[in-house]
């Protein structure tokens, strides 16, 4: 099969023929509807060799969705031809945080690790997935339009449960970057807590999406961005922040509008950090960094799309136009979620 691969460090991907493999004891071969474009692909592109603990080459996209197509020996649970998403993280399975389904904190196995992320993705016809664990069914969602939930809809989901508690009636969440991910989590905010949401990026085209998915207001990126969120707060700040850019710009502009006991949640690995001090940021203000989710929180996501509550804005590609499709994604010139369907 072709398969769209990271081959070099530092380098642009590029399409391999490799063997479609049997699945093995264990494991399950899933022919793949849709693999989302992340990026975060970019920057895993763009490390130098020993950054990241990957051996190459390996197969491109981590948010995957599919239908079973064969499974390996001793395998139950699922049958040929049912529609499944894919958990991104593969963990050890034994730790005490992969017993409760949190391997995106695995103890044993390296961080940012998984089913394109150092092993082979969904940017192929079949992906192999280690284990069945790793597999939620999507019921009558469309692999194609669902794939962006393992990833754009999973981090922000569990980034903002943690914080459901102080989004109360009168409340507000500030989301900031509306690209794939923002939106998701615009949707999710509305669907979760009765907050109302401010919405910041720099492009008016993801502003109007960010309204579209159900922002109350959005703010331009700017030396007034602060002012004005301040203003549409009454001056008290926002008790949730999410910063889904990560650089130094956006992380402070969360500390400036973010309120006495709030949350700071600092999602994007824009590869920013923050300055501390005790007169630094608002009192008992929390900071963090949230990576995925886990696998019930992904069972949790897929039924809220399956409810129709959330729904990923997806632009479909074919395989190979992923060269392209990268390209833009560099540019900032994707909407929503773009998605590489290997099958058509």
């Amino acid at each position: 099969m072709k398969a769209y691969r990271m081959t070099q460090w530092q380098a642009p991907a590029e399409f391999c023929e490799v063997e479609i493999r049997e699945p093995g004891p264990g494991e399950v071969l899933v022919k793949v509807g849709g693999a989302g474009v992340c990026h975060s692909d970019l920057h895993v592109l763009a490390s130098p060799a020993g950054a990241l603990p990957y051996a190459l080459p390996f197969t491109l996209g981590h948010e995957n969705a599919g239908w079973v197509e064969r499974l390996g020996p001793g395998v139950d649970g699922v049958q040929p031809g049912e529609p499944v998403i894919v958990y991104s993280v593969w963990g050890c399975g034994r730790c005490p945080a992969c017993r409760v389904g949190a391997e995106n904190y695995c103890e044993r196995a390296p961080l940012f690790s998984g089913g394109g992320l150092g092993r082979d993705g969904g940017m192929a016809s079949h992906m192999l997935v280690p284990s069945v664990r790793f597999l939620c069914p999507l019921g009558d969602l469309d692999p194609r339009q669902a794939a962006p939930l393992t990833d754009a809809g999973l981090t922000t989901y569990h980034a903002i449960k943690r914080s459901l508690a102080l989004l109360r009636p009168g409340s507000t969440a500030v989301v900031i970057g509306a690209g794939g991910l923002g939106q998701m989590a615009i949707q999710l905010l509305k669907a979760l807590a009765p907050a109302r949401v401010i919405a910041v990026d720099l492009a008016a085209d993801k502003l109007a999406a960010a309204q579209s998915a159900g922002a109350d207001a959005t703010v331009g990126a700017g030396d007034r961005a602060s002012e004005q969120i301040r203003d549409l707060t009454r001056g008290a700040g926002a008790e949730l922040v999410l910063d889904i850019v990560g650089v130094d710009a956006t992380m402070q502009l969360g500390v400036s509008v973010a309120r006495r006991l709030g949350h700071l949640t600092v999602v994007g690995i824009g590869g920013g950090s923050l300055p501390f001090s005790y007169l630094g940021i608002p009192t008992e203000l929390s900071v963090a960094s949230t990576f995925y989710g886990s696998i019930p929180e992904l069972a949790e996501v897929a039924t809220l799309a399956q409810a129709g509550t959330i729904r990923p804005h997806v632009e479909l590609f074919a395989l190979e136009q992923a060269p392209e499709v990268y390209r833009r994604l560099h540019a900032g010139s994707i909407r929503g979620r773009a998605v590489i369907t290997p099958n058509g």
